[in-house]
């Protein structure tokens, strides 16, 4: 096998691409997954893994993986350590990096079912927020996750490596508002996540489904469009003296709570 070992290989470059540009993530239908762990979660997601690269450390390393990644992809290239380090958004890579293509999981918004518990996201901007919430909202077994269309790009790499896998597997759906999104869905009870004395508090709120909770952007919060399409407005209690609490921890507080 040919071991790639110039960044201008048009391979490469694409792979760079999708590491750096969102835009182009969208225009293309592809992103990308570092690491042996996310990597082989994409393949046994079932994910389209459309290239396959490996240093040639890693190729030696991790074979019996890279065996499997394989003849699972549709193209393999070993890189050149040098290479390979300058294409990853990791300061260590493992040495594993696949060209994935984008998901559709959409299937479970086409008809909303009694005991579907959603979750959405306004105008969240940190990769490292939604990779987290992603991740606990597959460990808590949430329906899915509705984003705003300015939400951080869920396909940015470091929401894939935090998600730890979870992109892969747990439904989503990207709408224009979420305020649009809940006007058109009336049959969903939904519920607004706001720093308030005077919204119910989540510990007796009793979610009732289906349903959704929406959360905000780590700094102002949820809109005011999407707060008044909300049925109700929900906050966590706090006793301490910090006045809020990091978007990620919120959400994972709230789906908690809800999931009970």
């Amino acid at each position: 096998m040919t071991i790639l070992s110039s960044k201008d290989n048009s391979n490469i470059k694409n792979a760079v691409k999708l590491r750096k540009s969102a835009k182009y993530r969208r225009e293309s239908g592809l992103f990308i997954a570092e690491g042996v762990r996310i990597c082989m979660d994409a393949m046994l997601s079932k994910a389209c893994i459309d290239t396959f690269f490996a240093s040639e450390k890693a190729s030696e390393k991790y074979a019996d993986d890279f065996l499997k990644l394989q003849k699972y992809s549709d193209k393999t290239f070993i890189v050149s350590d040098k290479i390979f380090n300058q294409m990853c958004d990791t300061e260590s890579p493992q040495g594993f990096l696949c060209v994935i293509k984008a998901l559709d999981k959409t299937a479970c918004f086409d008809k909303i079912k009694t005991g579907d518990k959603f979750l959405a996201l306004d105008n969240l901007q940190d990769p490292g927020n939604l990779g987290t919430i992603l991740r606990t909202a597959e460990a808590l077994n949430v329906t899915g996750i509705v984003l705003s269309a300015d939400c951080c790009d869920i396909y940015s790499p470091k929401v894939v490596r935090g998600s730890m896998g979870a992109v892969f597997r747990l439904p989503f759906v990207v709408s224009d508002t979420i305020s649009g999104y809940l006007n058109a869905h009336s049959e969903l009870e939904s519920y607004a996540a706001v720093v308030s004395a005077s919204a119910d508090k989540i510990t007796t709120t009793p979610f009732v489904s289906p349903c959704i909770v929406a959360v905000g952007n780590e700094g102002n919060g949820l809109k005011e469009e999407t707060i008044s399409a909300c049925k109700h407005k929900i906050t966590i209690p706090m006793e301490g003296r910090a006045e809020s609490l990091n978007a990620a921890v919120a959400a994972s507080i709230i789906m908690w709570e809800m999931m009970k």
